[in-house]
């Protein structure tokens, strides 16, 4: 248990870390940030598949495929169904600060960061769920993919609130508070499997589910927005392969 609440942490830590990155480089490059951003979708891709969907195909028992693909298709649906009450991310993280100095309506910022903080749930509840299962090498390894795709996201929330007029302590304040969300998300995903493993084969697909939805419908749009997109698609290539030389690794 003491192992989850310092996951939790780190996880929810690493938006914080983007902020405060934020804070002191409000104008990095898109180009720069796609990449890191590529990484990171790189490394959660490789997680959702190596830590989660075919753990849960090992789980599953004699009706391990169909519960595996249900699973996927669930977690991939409620992050949809999501989508259709908050903005997509891909359309609000790419606000440009220089258009909107002076002009930029602090409820569409709210609405943008309200979007990040929803989005994280889900990505907690898969760290939860992966230490869950009992593999706590994999379990971490999920759990630093998704960190490390916090990182960048941390940063995109810094700028847009700043150029909305929002204060640097609010918009710090705020920019943590999304990362509490994931804290959140990591307890309740671990407490749900703990309480009854039966739901362990469905609750790792699902959790695969909503990351592979947040890698293909959210990350890699965005990554492939700013003109970036060969350093991207081989930045994303990097970080699954890396998480590939650490699961095999780590056994």
């Amino acid at each position: 248990m003491q192992m989850v609440l310092i996951t939790a942490l780190g996880v929810g830590c690493a938006t914080i870390i983007g902020a405060v990155i934020g804070m002191f480089f409000k104008n990095l490059s898109h180009k720069f940030s796609d990449i890191i951003l590529s990484f990171a979708a790189g490394v959660m891709l490789s997680a959702a598949i190596l830590g989660l969907i075919i753990p849960s195909l090992e789980y599953g028992g004699k009706y391990s495929l169909l519960v595996t693909v249900a699973g996927i298709f669930t977690g991939a649906a409620v992050i949809n169904i999501l989508d259709k009450v908050v903005p997509h991310l891909h359309n609000l993280v790419g606000i440009d600060t220089e258009e909107h100095k002076g002009n930029a309506n602090v409820n569409k910022v709210l609405l943008f960061v309200t979007a990040i903080a929803i989005h994280n749930l889900p990505e907690g509840i898969a760290a939860g769920v992966g230490f869950g299962s009992g593999n706590t090498s994999q379990a971490l390894l999920i759990a630093g993919g998704i960190a490390l795709q916090n990182i960048p996201e941390g940063m995109v929330i810094i700028a847009p609130m700043l150029s909305a007029g929002v204060s640097p302590k609010r918009t710090f304040i705020v920019a943590a508070l999304t990362g509490v969300v994931e804290i959140i998300g990591t307890l309740i995903g671990f407490f749900a499997v703990s309480i009854s493993n039966a739901i362990l084969p469905f609750a790792l697909a699902f959790a695969g589910g909503t990351m592979l939805y947040v890698v293909s419908d959210e990350m890699i749009p965005e990554t492939h927005a700013h003109g970036a997109q060969r350093g991207a698609t081989y930045a994303l290539i990097a970080g699954f392969c890396l998480m590939l030389i650490s699961d095999i690794l780590l056994g």
